[in-house]
């Protein structure tokens, strides 16, 4: 489900069970892989009218990928992953717990278990 529309919100509020979303594939650039075959899909489910902000669910597979990340907050929700931020800190992450990321920050996400997260970002 994606949500946008210059000055309006399409759908009204609303609620969904985050581990029953429907997720459309979002293919990783290659130079991301540094190991395994990781999958990544996701669900848009409200983007700002000026496409500053997007609030939404991501989903990965098992592997080992880079990214430059922008200013951003999760909620994992299943799966497990170790997130090392380059000069900065390690996180291990799992249900439950709550991450944030700065813009820029470039990370390594080594995915042990499918991970599927809530995130809140901006763009």
């Amino acid at each position: 489900m994606t949500v946008k529309d210059p000055g309006r919100q399409l759908i009204p509020s609303f609620a969904l069970h985050i581990a029953d979303a429907e997720l459309s594939p979002e293919p990783l650039d290659a130079s991301q892989i540094v190991s395994g075959t990781p999958e990544v899909t996701g669900a848009v489910l409200w983007e700002s009218p000026d496409g500053t902000r997007a609030h939404g669910i991501w989903q990965i597979t098992p592997g080992v990928v880079t990214d430059t990340e922008a200013d951003e907050m999760f909620v994992v929700v299943s799966g497990r992953a170790t997130i090392e931020v380059e000069g900065g800190p390690e996180f291990e992450v799992g249900p439950g717990d709550v991450c944030v990321l700065r813009e820029g920050d470039r990370t390594t996400w080594t995915v042990h278990e499918t991970l599927r997260k809530a995130y809140s970002v901006r763009i």
